[in-house]
């Protein structure tokens, strides 16, 4: 990333942290700028906003900003507007007007699209994480949001990434978090790793959309084996804990599998610690080590573990989003999809009948 000029962009209004959690929250943020004091950009994601008539210069997030592709939030917004229009509209006219918007992202890469007085833009954030001077990613704040009670069963339900979020771009801001907005208007992508269609949106970016809007900070596993480098392993969560139980699960049913020490075809109950019968010894003590590693992160808020060689850790991950005259960045020109819009359900009419001959799914698309 390098820094353009970016104008001087909007005042942005501090808040004083003078309440105890408020003031706590602060020291922690400033711990964590003494302790990683550089950035690593992993790319774009994409979601969807929604704007009402009176919104003035809010936006909600209606879908939530972690999809990896353009089309892959117009899949989700196609698949909330057939839903809505399924169980939620009140007259024909509503749905008629829903099932309208469902058929133009059936067919085209929409990234705009107002449905009874509402906007609907598909937006574009930037994900990047805080790094220290050895390139360690950071791990969760001690005051980052955790359950009260953790779970740890596949059926603990989870907050969902950016639910209910409000984009106020005039929201006031604690000191440090005003501070890292401003210093990041002016980023934009530099270097020959990539294309010059990407170096020219991103520079583009920052003249059309020179201010920034801070999301809340999402968290996710990252492993590495010997020297190598630092991967994702899971998607975004919404609170560490979520990801701890996300590599609970990997480390105890996913990893032996998919190394071989465990068959894929065996019982969705044998696990790490329910091996198979038939385990041998050399696969056993391999099998502990996960065991081992699941266990630690049971025991408490444990961040890092380490199993057959790999290295796990649950890393914080940060996003801004570029903000301009008219709301929030959509995708860029450069911004590719890996795949073309297509009908996610059945055949829905106006009367709110589905008709279940034509093909499609009967769940949402997330």
């Amino acid at each position: 990333m390098s820094e353009q000029d970016a104008g001087p962009g909007k005042p942005v209004v501090v808040r004083v942290p003078v309440e105890p959690v408020d003031a706590v929250m602060e020291a922690d943020a400033r711990d964590a700028v003494e302790r990683y004091s550089g950035l690593a950009v992993r790319g774009p994601l994409f979601g969807v906003a929604a704007q009402g008539p009176e919104g003035g210069r809010r936006w909600r997030v209606v879908v939530e900003v972690t999809h990896g592709c353009p089309q892959q939030a117009r899949d989700a917004l196609n698949s909330l507007l057939w839903f809505r229009a399924k169980d939620e509209a009140q007259s024909r006219q509503e749905r008629r007007a829903l099932l309208a918007a469902v058929a133009r992202l059936e067919t085209e890469p929409v990234d705009e699209l107002t449905v009874d007085g509402t906007r609907y833009r598909v937006v574009r954030a930037e994900e990047y994480a805080a790094v220290d001077e050895r390139g360690g990613i950071e791990t969760p704040r001690p005051t980052d949001p955790e359950p009260l009670t953790p779970h740890w069963g596949p059926g603990a339900r989870s907050v969902r990434v950016d639910d209910g979020l409000v984009l106020d771009p005039d929201a006031s801001l604690s000191p440090l978090r005003a501070a890292e907005r401003v210093a990041l208007r002016p980023l934009a992508y530099s270097g020959i790793r990539f294309p010059d269609a990407v170096l020219a949106d991103s520079a583009r970016a920052v003249e059309s959309h020179p201010d920034v809007l801070l999301l809340p900070a999402a968290f996710l596993v990252t492993e590495r084996s010997g020297d190598g480098e630092w991967s994702a392993g899971s998607g975004l969560h919404a609170t560490a804990h979520d990801a701890r139980r996300t590599l609970d699960f990997a480390l105890a049913w996913m990893e032996p599998r998919t190394r071989g020490l465990i068959p894929y075809d065996a019982d969705r109950t044998v696990d790490a610690r329910n091996p198979p019968a038939d385990t041998t010894d050399e696969t056993a003590t391999t099998l502990k080590e996960y065991v081992q590693a699941a266990d630690t992160l049971r025991a408490g808020r444990c961040d890092q573990v380490e199993a057959a060689g790999t290295v796990y850790r649950i890393t914080r991950s940060r996003r801004l989003l570029r903000w301009g005259p008219d709301g929030p960045e959509g995708p860029r020109a450069s911004d590719t999809s890996t795949h073309t819009p297509t009908a996610l359900h059945p055949r829905l009419d106006d009367d709110g009948t589905v008709h279940a001959d034509d093909p499609a799914d009967d769940e949402p698309v997330r």
